[in-house]
Order: C-alpha cells, then sequence, then structure tokens
C-alpha cells in the first residue's frame, strides 16, 4: 500500500514511549493493524505532521504529557490512560509491540478513564512539589539518624527540626563525650551543620 494511502487509511494509532525510541501501531476502520513501526523520538513529530488527524492513545508515563501537546497541536485527539487500565488488552507475551496495540485498542472504549494532559506550568509545579517532598523527606531522615547517633551516646533529644536545631550546639559544646576525636575538627561542623537543615 502506498504511503499516502497507508496513512489515510490510519484511524487509531497505539504509541508505546520509549526513552530513545517509540513503537507505533496504527489501526483502520475496521481495527485491523496497518501500522507497525519503530520510530526515533526525533520522528514523531514530523511520521504525525504529515498523517490526517486521528485518535492517538499513550500511556500517562513520563514524557507522554510532552508529546499529547505535541500531537493535540498537530490536529490530532491525543488521550492518555493510566497504565493499569491498559493492560487488561495486552495479548500474549509482552512485548512493546504488544503494548502499543493495547494502547490502540483501549483508547477506543467508551468506558475508558483518561488523564487529562496537563499544561508545562501544572508539569513545573508538580516538579517542584516533588522535589520539595524529597528534600523534606531526607531532611527528616537526617534528623532522626542525628538523634540515633545522639541516643547511642546516652543523649535524648525530642522529635522534630525545632528541638534539634536548639539542642545539639549545646550538647556538641557540654558533652565532650558525645564525640570522640574522630568525629573533632572538621567532621564535628559537618555534623552540626546538618542540624541546621532549613526548612
Amino acid at each position: 500500500m502506498p504511503t499516502t494511502a497507508l496513512q489515510t487509511a490510519i484511524t487509531v494509532v497505539g504509541i508505546d514511549i520509549g526513552k530513545n525510541s517509540f513503537h507505533v501501531v496504527g489501526l483502520d476502520s475496521r481495527g485491523a493493524i496497518v501500522l507497525r513501526q519503530r520510530w526515533s523520538r526525533g520522528q514523531v513529530e514530523a511520521r504525525f505532521a504529515n498523517m490526517p488527524p486521528c485518535l492517538i492513545g499513550l500511556e500517562a508515563c513520563v514524557g507522554a504529557h510532552h508529546l499529547s501537546r505535541k500531537l493535540k497541536a498537530l490536529g490530532h485527539d491525543a488521550r492518555l490512560m493510566p497504565a493499569k487500565y491498559v493492560r487488561p488488552y495486552s495479548k500474549g507475551q509482552k512485548n512493546d509491540f504488544r503494548d502499543a496495540e493495547a494502547i490502540a485498542e483501549a483508547v477506543q472504549r467508551p468506558t475508558m478513564k483518561f488523564v487529562a494532559t496537563k499544561t508545562a506550568d501544572q508539569l513545573d509545579l508538580q516538579a517542584l512539589h516533588r522535589v520539595h517532598e524529597r528534600l523534606v523527606s531526607q531532611r527528616t531522615g537526617i534528623i532522626n539518624q542525628i538523634r540515633a547517633f545522639l541516643l547511642e551516646r546516652g543523649v535524648a533529644v525530642r522529635q522534630g527540626l525545632r528541638f534539634l536545631r536548639q539542642q545539639l550546639p549545646e550538647i556538641l559544646a557540654a558533652r565532650t563525650d558525645v564525640l570522640r576525636h574522630a568525629w573533632s575538627g572538621s567532621r564535628a561542623t559537618s555534623f552540626e551543620a546538618a542540624g541546621r537543615v532549613s526548612h
């Protein structure tokens, strides 16, 4: 089938997103597979720019929102789905092309629950929240580690950053048995600085 006729025949596309390559399966109006190819990341936008508007399914994963916005700008009906709702449509042993075929099948279901495509601003805000949560989690872990170290030396500090920040300088100044010689100098300074982790 000529390339132009093939592109015209495609009504539904499923894309399995990879880090460097995308597996693409296209279906015609009867549900038959008429396209089964692997495209590089750089080829995707150019290929879809030359295709008539069609329904395109993607799993809601890393990079999917960016691609969905690009495809919508080209006039396609791009829809994102949670991976757990796509899984039941997978046939046979798992591979990338079968995953793309399952996505193409799932996106056509009238009862499918879709994920709204996030804007760049929404993704930026989400990224900031996740980074903040990770920093808070790491800070909490460090605080608990310091409290455990002090408790091994018979020094109990109440839970919470405020109490550690208040008491640690006094403990280090008054309890020479808390830090042995190996912890003196720069190590003691680093240890004390850990108690001053900001919010």
